[in-house]
Order: C-alpha cells, then sequence, then structure tokens
C-alpha cells in the first residue's frame, strides 16, 4: 500500500538529512503494509535504527515548519500570563518565547489553521508556528503526579534515598543531615517567600507529608512526599531553630533566622510551631519578612476618617488602645506601624511580645518565658518600674493581665494591646468577663480597634458589573450609595496566578471613647446597645468599611460578606 502524502515527504526528508538511503526510500515508499498514522514512526525506531527525535526533526521539515524541543522548555508561572493555560491545555499548544510583538507558539498539529488566528485575537500579537511533539506538550500539563516547579530535582534525590524507588531501605536509614533533606527544607522555605506565602503547614498523612502554602488567606497545597521523609525533614526543621529532637511528644516553639542557611540573599525569619499529630509530628512555619516588618499607616487599608482618629488616639499621653480581630488579622502589624510612627528620642517604648515577632530600632522588646515564670503580668509590673511612656502587650490573656494593664493606663502610661474578641463592641463584656469593673474599663480605654484582613481584587483583571438586586440594597443600606463594583475575573490571570485575588487590604472598626460611651459601659449595657451609642457618635462597623472597600473597587461584595457578616 502506497505512503500517504505527508508519510513520503517524511521519508524525502530522513533521505536528505542522510538518515536513510534513496534504497531504502524506495522500500518504505512501496512497503505492503498501511504505514500510515504511527506506525511508518514504529517501523523507522525499530528496523531503521531512528530516533523518536530524528523523526520529528523530519516531519517538521515535512510540513515546512521549525522543529521545537518542548521537553528542555521549563513551565513557569509566567509561560500562561498571554495565553491562558486551558486553552493551551484544551488545544495542545505551549507558549515557548517572544521576539518582538511575535509570540513563538509550539503546536502539536501543523494541519490545525484556526487556532493561530485565535491566539492573534487573544493576545493581539503575531504568532509564529513551531512544530513541538504532541507527547512533549501533553507531559508539560501533567503537573498533578509531578512535584512543584522548582522541586523537580530534590523530590528526585529523595525517592531515591528515601524509598519511594527502592522498598528496601530501612526506616532508620533516613536522616535530617543527607543532602537531599537540607535541600528540600531550604527549598520549600524560599519557594514559599518568593510566592509571597505568609504560613507554611507541613503536615503528615498516613502515606505521606503534604506540604501548603497559605497566601493572601488561603491555603494551596504545593508538594506531596513519600511519608518516610516526614521525621528527618522535622528534625531537620528543629535542627534549624535549636529544638530538642529528640522530644517528640510535645508540641515545641521555636525560631529560624533564615539568612544563615542561604545565599540567596533572603533576609526572613520563620517563626516555628511543632505538634505531636496522629500520623507524626507537624509543622507550622510563619514568615516574617524583615524588610516588611513595618508598612507606613497609610498603607494598612485605613478609611481617610478613620486614619485621622486613630493618629490622634496614639499620640495621646495616657490612657488604653486595644486591637482585637482573630489570628491572622494584621493586628501585629498594626501594633508595630503605630509604634514605628510615634516612635522619637523623647519617647521611653517597651514591648513584652510572645514571640518578638520583628525586632523594631529604638524600642526594647521582652521575649515571654512562661517556663521560668515570665508572663505578660510580670513583665507589665517590672515594665512599671522602668519608667516608660509607652508600654506594648502581646495580648491580654488572664484577669492578672488585664488588671495591671488597666492600672498602667491611669497612671500615666500609654498601653497597647490585643484581644480576641469579634468586634470593637464586645470588648467591653470581654473585660467585665475578666472581672475588671466597667468604671475601670470606661475611665481607662482611648480606642477598641476590631480588625480583619480581606482579599484585593486582581487590578489587572477584575471585571467591572452592576451589583444584583440583594447587592444593591446591602450597599445602600450600609453607605448609602449603589453603583457599579468589581467581581474577580472567573478564572483569574498570571499575575494572581488564576485566583482573582491578589494581595490583601485591612478593613477597621474604630470605637473611640465618648461621653455616651463612659456612661453606657459605665451603667453595664448590653454590647447591641454600646454598639449603637458608637454608630450614633460616627464608628463605621466592619461591615460598612468592608462594604466601602468594595466601593473603593479594592475588593468583591463576595469577599466582604464571607469575611464579616451584614449588621443587624
Amino acid at each position: 500500500m502506497p505512503l500517504g502524502k505527508i508519510q513520503t515527504q517524511i521519508v524525502s526528508r530522513l533521505v536528505e538529512m542522510g538518515r536513510l538511503t534513496d534504497a531504502q526510500r524506495d522500500t518504505l515508499v512501496h512497503h505492503p503494509d498501511d504505514l500510515n498514522g504511527d506506525a511508518l514512526d514504529k517501523l523507522l525506531i525499530d528496523d531503521y535504527r531512528l530516533t523518536p527525535f530524528q523523526i520529528f526533526v523530519a516531519r517538521a521539515r515535512a510540513v515546512g515548519m521549525a522543529p521545537y524541543n518542548v521537553s528542555r522548555w521549563r513551565v513557569t508561572p509566567q509561560t500562561f500570563e498571554r495565553i491562558p493555560q486551558e486553552f493551551c491545555q484544551e488545544h495542545l499548544v505551549l507558549p515557548v518565547g517572544q521576539v518582538g510583538d511575535t509570540l513563538l507558539v509550539a503546536f502539536s498539529n501543523p494541519f490545525e489553521v484556526s487556532i493561530p488566528a485565535k491566539i492573534q485575537e487573544m493576545t493581539g500579537m503575531k504568532v509564529a508556528r513551531l512544530l513541538g511533539r504532541e507527547k512533549d506538550i501533553k507531559e508539560k500539563f501533567a503537573r498533578e503526579n509531578q512535584p512543584a516547579a522548582g522541586f523537580e530535582d530534590v523530590v528526585k534525590q529523595i525517592g531515591a534515598e528515601f524509598g519511594a524507588i527502592s522498598e528496601a531501605i530501612e526506616e532508620d536509614s533516613v536522616s535530617e543531615d543527607s543532602g537531599p533533606i537540607i535541600q528540600l527544607s531550604n527549598r520549600i522555605i524560599e519557594d514559599a517567600y518568593f510566592a509571597g506565602t505568609s504560613d507554611i503547614h507541613i503536615e503528615p498523612w498516613e502515606k505521606e507529608i503534604i506540604v501548603r502554602y497559605r497566601i493572601d488567606g488561603i491555603c494551596h497545597e504545593k508538594l506531596r512526599l513519600p511519608a518516610k521523609v516526614g521525621p528527618s525533614l522535622v528534625a531537620r526543621l528543629k535542627i534549624m531553630c535549636n529544638l530538642d529532637i529528640s522530644e517528640r511528644r510535645l508540641p515545641q516553639d521555636g525560631r529560624i533566622v533564615f539568612k544563615q542557611y542561604t545565599k540567596k540573599g533572603i533576609d526572613i525569619d520563620l517563626r516555628v510551631s511543632t505538634a505531636p499529630l496522629n500520623h507524626g509530628e507537624g509543622v507550622v512555619m510563619r514568615i516574617l519578612d524583615k524588610q516588611k516588618s513595618t508598612l507606613p499607616m497609610t498603607a494598612l487599608g485605613f478609611s481617610a476618617e478613620n486614619l485621622e482618629k486613630y493618629r490622634d488616639v496614639i499620640r495621646q499621653p495616657y490612657g488604653m488602645i486595644l486591637h482585637c480581630g482573630p489570628t491572622g488579622s494584621g493586628k501585629s502589624m498594626t501594633l508595630y506601624s503605630a509604634l514605628n510612627e510615634i516612635n522619637s528620642p523623647e519617647l521611653v517604648i517597651r514591648t513584652a511580645e510572645d514571640p518578638i515577632e520583628y525586632t523594631l530600632a529604638g524600642i526594647n522588646q521582652m521575649q515571654m518565658h512562661r517556663q521560668i515564670g515570665l508572663t505578660f503580668a510580670s513583665a507589665l509590673r517590672a515594665f512599671l518600674r522602668q519608667d516608660p511612656d509607652i508600654i506594648l502587650v502581646g495580648e491580654i490573656r488572664d484577669k492578672e493581665t488585664a488588671n495591671i494593664s488597666v492600672e498602667a493606663a491611669l497612671t500615666g502610661h500609654l498601653l497597647i494591646s490585643t484581644l480576641h474578641t469579634n468586634d470593637a463592641p464586645s470588648t467591653i463584656a470581654r473585660l467585665t468577663d475578666m472581672g475588671i469593673e466597667p468604671f475601670m474599663i470606661s475611665s481607662s480605654l482611648l480606642c477598641v480597634c476590631a480588625q480583619r484582613l480581606m482579599r484585593r481584587v486582581c487590578k489587572t483583571c477584575k471585571v467591572q458589573t452592576e451589583p444584583t438586586a440583594r447587592e444593591k440594597e446591602l450597599l445602600e443600606k450600609a453607605l448609602g450609595w449603589s453603583g457599579p463594583i468589581y467581581k474577580a475575573a472567573p478564572k483569574g490571570c498570571p499575575k494572581c496566578g488564576g485566583s482573582g485575588y491578589k494581595g490583601r487590604v485591612g478593613i477597621h472598626e474604630l470605637m473611640i471613647t465618648t461621653e455616651e460611651l463612659i456612661e453606657g459601659i459605665n451603667k453595664g449595657m448590653e454590647t447591641a446597645e454600646l454598639k449603637k451609642i458608637c454608630m450614633r457618635n460616627g464608628m463605621k462597623t466592619l461591615h460598612q468599611d468592608s462594604l466601602l472597600k468594595v466601593k473603593e473597587g479594592m475588593t468583591t461584595i463576595e469577599e466582604a460578606i464571607a469575611n464579616v457578616p451584614p449588621d443587624l
């Protein structure tokens, strides 16, 4: 059966390349079997000792396209910046470069004529078609079973060393001093830092170890490793923060000063917490970026009105300022930024923290040590004898700390601290529950700032839209305004990693004490009544501030409602 037109041209090109002789070409052209499709490739490889790549080059020349070795191309987040990954995967194309205003794209199907036109329309750029092997392009998208980008070499070494390849290796041969484990622990931290991660979670499951990154408040799975790697990876991280590697039954806390372990100039510390879990020890590491230890107050998300009020409060000579919100709501960052703004040579500032997250120039900080009796309460007592102007207490957790804090605020010191409550007015009830007399609270309290962090909608791909009837109702009730708002693009873009959101912004509820509020606290009013008093006196609730960020195009209404429920 004679060869098809393309197969004949492929054989002719192989002759031109010196891979086949004229006699071999004649034999193939008049071959009795059907050699269309993959049959010709198989015959050339088996009987004529040609490599798949030589055949691929001949095929590219036969269809008049330049061949491109896709297997050598490394996919990065920037690869799909212009053409979405889903589109590439569906049509088996891969963008591999750019020359001026021309996009270089590898195609698996040389006869596909509509796709280049679609790409040109999508990107506004000319398209240069290259031929790539279908198998290589598919492999680039087979991400589910591959280690995350940047980890391939380390994971391969670990596989060889720890039994993913050789099950014969005994478990006790796994060592925290082995090269791959040191590389892996460093690579995880470096990769997390460059991805903008706030927390790294290393979690032991029954048959594997899962590494997850929390980026902009959302956890993403990054890596899966063999279960045998777990103990040595945890031991390596414990060594990096000088913890007891033999103690696996109790939780431990430590700190990694990462610049000791990297040559990449990454100046970060990591706050490390280990805990015994059902399948082994788990580790959570909070990344503390020293370059971002404080942000200017204007970058924290305060509305112009709230910023002015807050700046007035932190410049008061004495009284108590409390920040409340759940873990990871940006309380520490706000406190540090406030201290940085008011810090001057005339003021003595003391802080009691557990742990010290960032070190601040010109401020004396004390690390708590409960095992030896150094608690917030004992630190506060010591500070009161050290002639401070401003005291920061990491957290008010118990009655004793609350009492001393109130006393400090009443005796000429500005005291700043944090508390775990849902909103600003409920802080009063929390303090009374701790046994503080209402008249003590009202006479010492200057301000309570409740806060949360919301994801910012991606500036590159956000979509303007009209609010639905329910959204319009929410906006009008909270702000007395309704108009066009932004939504996150369903598939995002490469800038935001396909999520539609990038970065975070703070929302704040600032409860400043007024005569009416002091009267309400002294009468022991309910939280709901106190909230009404505050709103009458100009307080914007968390819900109102979140919708203000929606109005300003910083976030979406879905994100606002997911973080703070509407006011009753």
